[in-house]
């Protein structure tokens, strides 16, 4: 890491110019208010999924598991990259120094990364759930469900250790701005004085590995889950089934219906001149409303803050 600083620093000279939305100052102030907004309820909304799926017995099973993890995530995603956006937008300075851009980096990259692996587990839990019901507890049980979420943190480590180290590397003779809000794997490539398609492949086969892949097992998963739900016949079923699955649906194309845009070509004019707001959409507001939507969806979920909030009043 030191190595890859003292890198960065001979290359740099000095900080990182986040130039963000600077050339909009009015908008500027808008999206301060939103952008801050947005953080106080993603902070409020995700610690209080964590806490009552941690606190109330009836919610320790699998898919609570799971969403504990989804959660920690969007927490720690939005923290790694709010606060310096929020710095920038509020007053004159945009800059970032280098370690606090590598840094920036590495932890983006590795919980963004973590999220797509982990809204895949998501749904194979619920092709469990709904097509295999009887051997649910049998076939998720808490070593598996460990694995499984270990698997997709140590995906998202992997991943960004080798994708934020290569990017660092790249030689950037002086180049200091970075035409985003934060230090992101696309928007750092740009930077570099040297040819960068081998690094652009590189990172369109890992987007593959690492955002098409778990998409296409959500989809089959999914697909599966299709088929179960059309052979019910019984309204209570279909509605449970949609309840236990309609909220993750809803997650996934929140996330990977912006986040594709971007790393998937991001040489696109689409993505270059819209990329800012895109990444706003994955990066603030996905995780503002994930808890919103797995709450007011779920029954479970309300039961537990009602038992929750009688406890705390006695």
């Amino acid at each position: 890491m030191s190595r890859v600083m003292n890198m960065s620093n001979k290359s740099l000279g000095g900080d990182f110019i986040l130039v963000g939305f600077s050339d909009q100052p009015q908008l500027e102030k808008i999206l301060f208010v939103i952008v801050l907004i947005s953080y106080l309820l993603t902070l409020m909304g995700n610690t209080t999924i964590i806490l009552v799926s941690s606190l109330d017995p009836k919610l320790h099973t699998p898919m609570y598991y799971f969403l504990t993890n989804l959660s920690f995530v969007d927490l720690c995603f939005t923290t790694s990259i709010v606060p310096q956006l929020l710095w920038n937008l509020h007053g004159p300075t945009k800059t970032i120094t280098p370690i606090g851009c590598a840094i920036q980096l590495y932890m983006s990259l590795a919980l963004g990364s973590t999220e797509c692996v982990l809204l895949a587990v998501m749904a194979y839990d619920r092709y469990t759930a709904v097509c295999r019901p009887l051997h649910y507890s049998t076939v998720m049980h808490p070593r598996l469900c460990q694995s499984l979420a270990g698997a997709a943190w140590l995906s998202g480590v992997g991943n960004t250790l080798i994708q934020g180290t290569i990017t660092l590397w790249l030689p950037l003779c002086g180049n200091r701005r970075i035409y985003h809000f934060f230090c992101e794997v696309p928007a750092m490539i740009k930077l570099a004085c040297v040819d960068i398609h081998a690094n652009e492949v590189q990172l369109f086969m890992a987007s593959l590995v690492l955002l098409l892949l778990p998409l296409a097992l959500i989809l089959v998963s999914y697909g599966y889950v299709a088929q179960a739900v059309m052979r019910i016949r019984s309204a209570q079923a279909w509605r449970k089934a949609l309840g236990t699955c309609g909220s993750h649906l809803s997650v996934v194309a929140l996330f990977y219906g912006t986040i594709t845009a971007v790393y998937i070509q991001p040489n696109s004019s689409y993505a270059h001149s819209q990329g800012k707001f895109i990444t706003l959409l994955y990066t603030v507001v996905t995780p503002t409303l994930n808890p919103l939507i797995y709450t007011l969806r779920n029954k479970d979920v309300k039961g537990a803050l009602k038992r929750l909030g009688e406890k705390i009043r006695v």
